[in-house]
């Protein structure tokens, strides 16, 4: 009798199996890392140090694009990456497009904050970037506490010894300035 009623069990349990029967699969909890991610562009690259001395990992290179940050996004929070503080710093070397920054942002995901740092530089789009670096922080799509605007460009204004000749570069001062900035706002919201 216990025979057949292991062999019955076996093929019950077979029969489920092809049939499509089993219970779900419990769904995976995915841990978002603590932590602060940076990506940027020279200006942040010439910060490095001093972001890196402050808990920043700092994922910076000269003339980097604004729309290059998805991409970047993309593949941290798919290997398991990307911490909960997002922090983007570009702009400097041309124009930034609305759906650029919010395709960011939501790639980010709803769990994790997003700061965006506005641009000094003395350049044509400068204005233009700043005002869409601020549509994106206070769009309607995303809820308002996880997208932050981090306002270099008031913070800076006024500051020329900060800057190199091209007024946006930073020297020492203004890379210690810069590092101060960005981690005096993450502070602010906690870890």
């Amino acid at each position: 009798m216990r025979r057949s009623l292991l062999a019955l069990s076996v093929a019950a349990a077979s029969f489920a199996l092809a049939a499509g029967l089993t219970a779900p699969a419990a769904q995976a909890v995915t841990v978002i890392p603590t932590g602060r991610y940076a990506i940027g562009d020279s200006v942040m690259l010439g910060a490095k140090p001093n972001l890196a001395s402050r808990g920043f990992v700092v994922n910076a290179t000269e003339s980097r694009q604004f729309s290059a940050a998805l991409s970047i996004v993309n593949i941290k929070k798919n290997n398991g990456t990307l911490p909960r503080n997002l922090i983007i710093a570009l702009g400097t070397n041309g124009t930034i497009r609305l759906s650029d920054c919010l395709a960011i942002v939501s790639a980010a995901g709803p769990n994790r904050r997003v700061f965006l740092v506005n641009n000094r530089v003395p350049r044509s789009w400068q204005t233009g970037n700043n005002t869409t670096l601020a549509k994106c922080a206070n769009s309607t799509v995303f809820a308002a506490s996880r997208v932050y605007l981090i306002d270099w460009y008031s913070y800076s204004r006024n500051k020329s010894t900060w800057f190199y000749s091209d007024g946006f570069h930073l020297k020492p001062a203004g890379k210690s300035a810069y590092a101060t900035l960005l981690d005096a706002k993450l502070d602010a919201l906690g870890r």
